[in-house]
């Protein structure tokens, strides 16, 4: 009974460890990629509290610098989800972005205003 009762509490230890565990996001993150409106060079700034992401992106496109705020994130284990809200060119335009994280890297699906625009790679800043 007592061993029974032992391998039972290690496996709820280890349930509540893994559910509790969380990727560290926080920090800035550097992206540049090919878009449908040509490259773009993208500086994230992305704080996490009780595992929802905040923070900001700057991104330069075809030379225009701009400023866009991240919202709605999450942080499950190493999955990570994110809005960005920019105003492009005085349009409203919000991306969202899933996917996952290893180490230094987050390998992020890319949707602008409900078009797909592929995969991109963001890279700690150390």
């Amino acid at each position: 009974m007592a061993l029974r009762t032992s391998v039972f509490l290690t496996i709820l230890v280890f349930c509540g460890l893994v559910c509790v565990y969380a990727a560290d996001v926080s920090g800035k993150w550097a992206a540049e990629f090919e878009s449908g409106v040509g490259p773009q060079k993208y500086m994230y700034e992305l704080k996490v509290e009780n595992g929802k992401i905040t923070g900001t992106a700057s991104v330069n496109v075809g030379g225009t610098d701009m400023e866009s705020k991240i919202t709605e994130g999450t942080v499950e284990g190493d999955n990570v989800s994110f809005v960005e809200s920019l105003d492009y060119q005085g349009m409203p335009l919000t991306i969202t972005y899933k996917g996952t994280i290893a180490g230094d890297e987050m390998k992020l699906e890319r949707d602008v205003g409900g078009q797909s625009d592929g995969t991109i790679t963001l890279k700690r800043v150390k």
